[in-house]
């Protein structure tokens, strides 16, 4: 096991680009001991992002049911503002508007490695619910944005950051928006006192 080398996706999003904190979400990767390996500006399509978010049934009815939870917890009635409370039928929304959200605009994709690589991603940009991440994550200091407010605006939340969620789906993931070719190995210079 090369531990040293674990992989994973980051995206930039929309909301990330436009308000001009790429080099900020770089700045905290690489200063966490990770190394970017690959990295791209690029204007992604509804069907690149129909492959990266899953439409499947099963990731909709979550999605959906994910959602109804969200509405439960404020007290508000899903059939009321959203027009249903079944959860494949929420979930397709939901997909919908994911989607054109990250289509909207240009989106910078990265592969970084390192030491438990997505584990240590995922602490760094915090809880995929801006509202609930922690104060010092890249969400919990940059985005205040919630499930509730995004639903009722029928768009996608505002949470700067993908950052793939376990090994298989950053493998998936890198496969998906890079070739083997556009992925480079080097060695950080302290890497050797590092680990």
């Amino acid at each position: 096991m090369k531990l040293k080398e674990e992989q994973t996706l980051v995206l930039i999003k929309p909301d990330g680009v436009k308000r001009g904190l790429i080099g900020e979400i770089i700045r905290r990767i690489e200063q966490r001991g990770l190394k970017i390996i690959a990295l791209q500006m690029f204007q992604a399509t509804k069907d690149e992002l129909g492959k990266h978010y899953s439409d499947s049934s099963e990731n909709l009815k979550a999605m959906g049911e994910k959602t109804l939870a969200t509405y439960q917890k404020h007290g508000l009635d899903a059939e009321k503002e959203i027009g249903t409370d079944d959860p494949v039928k929420i979930g397709k929304m939901v997909h919908g508007w994911i989607v054109d959200f990250m289509a909207e605009s240009p989106v910078v994709k990265m592969v970084v490695q390192g030491l438990h690589a997505v584990e240590m991603v995922r602490k760094l940009v915090g809880n995929t619910m801006p509202s609930q991440a922690e104060m010092g994550t890249i969400r919990g200091d940059y985005s205040v944005d919630s499930a509730v407010l995004a639903n009722a605006q029928k768009r996608g939340i505002r949470n700067l950051v993908h950052a793939s969620g376990n090994v298989a789906e950053a493998e998936a993931e890198i496969k998906l928006w890079f070739k083997d070719s556009e992925i480079h190995a080097y060695k950080r210079a302290e890497e050797d006192i590092m680990f």
